[in-house]
């Protein structure tokens, strides 16, 4: 099994993207601001290339580690870790050869990538985003907001690079 890095770098994007639509003022941005307690005058006072820069490379990073969570055959390659399955002329590599030839391609569709992606923004990023928000006093709206584009997030780039051979 072998990591798709344009699968990775486009779905990296995806945050980018609906973070644009999702934030916008005429959808949840003037919702978000309030919750938050952001002003129109702290939103202009900040470096954009720096900060649209560093949330790609953690968007790639969260796609990266999206694909272990949504590809099933990254499973039966990590049982097989410290082993050598590489090659098909040994009994190991035939195994896994056999297996991958014939399972190599399920559930590698965009729907069960978007499933997972989902499951794992409601219960891996919406912990882990309310109990931040609950310590900051923080309320309801900005918890909803704040998780609700995750779990949008999580699950179209888990299509991306489960759907992506």
């Amino acid at each position: 099994m072998n990591v798709n890095f344009l699968a990775i770098l486009v779905a990296a994007l995806v945050p980018l993207i609906m973070g644009f639509i999702w934030y916008n003022p005429k959808v949840f941005g003037k919702a978000w601001q309030q919750a938050a307690g952001v002003t129109d005058e702290k939103m202009k006072g900040a470096n954009m290339a720096v900060i649209f820069g560093v949330s790609f490379i953690l968007s790639f990073l969260l796609a990266f580690s999206i694909q272990f969570m949504v590809i099933h055959q990254f499973h039966f390659g990590s049982m097989l870790y410290k082993t050598s399955f590489k090659d098909p002329n040994t009994e190991l590599g035939g195994m896994y050869k056999t297996i991958m030839d014939r399972f190599g391609s399920s559930y590698r569709t965009f729907k069960h990538g978007a499933l997972h992606g989902t499951i794992s923004g409601f219960f891996m990023a919406t912990p882990i985003l309310a109990t931040n928000a609950l310590f900051e006093r923080k309320g309801f709206k900005y918890i909803a907001i704040n998780c609700g584009y995750w779990i949008i997030c999580m699950a179209i780039m888990g299509g991306i690079v489960s759907a992506w051979m």
